[in-house]
């Protein structure tokens, strides 16, 4: 990446050499010239990095596992008393599933944002 920086400041300064040498008149040419060579390493390759896990996505994700479980308890008992062990498999399964759609939520949007990167 130092490569390609050193390279940016040298068509840089080489495009205000030009201007210094040509004159403010054909400032304009040498801009579009220069940012046209700028628009063509910005449609290069990019390198493809995973993005990191963010904090805040780390503490939600604990947040709702440390509240499935401490919900569980009351939710089993309500459920194992009014509807037996159908109610205790649906009450699971509910806690469950809204843990792996919050993980696979959050694997989703990390592929969104590596996409931008």
């Amino acid at each position: 990446m130092d490569t390609r920086q050193d390279d940016l400041r040298r068509e840089l300064d080489a495009a205000l050499q030009t201007r210094k040498e040509l004159g403010p008149e054909y400032e304009k040419e040498i801009i579009d010239s220069f940012v046209a060579r700028l628009g063509g390493r910005l449609d290069g390759p990019v390198e493809h990095r995973p993005a990191p896990v963010p904090e805040k996505s780390r503490n939600r994700r604990f947040t709702i596992q440390i509240l499935s479980l401490v919900m569980g308890v009351p939710l089993t008992a309500i459920a194992v008393e009014g509807a037996g062990v159908v109610g205790l498999l649906a009450c699971w399964l509910g806690i469950v599933g809204v843990n792996v759609s919050s993980a696979l939520g959050e694997r989703i949007d990390r592929t969104r944002r590596s996409d931008w990167d």
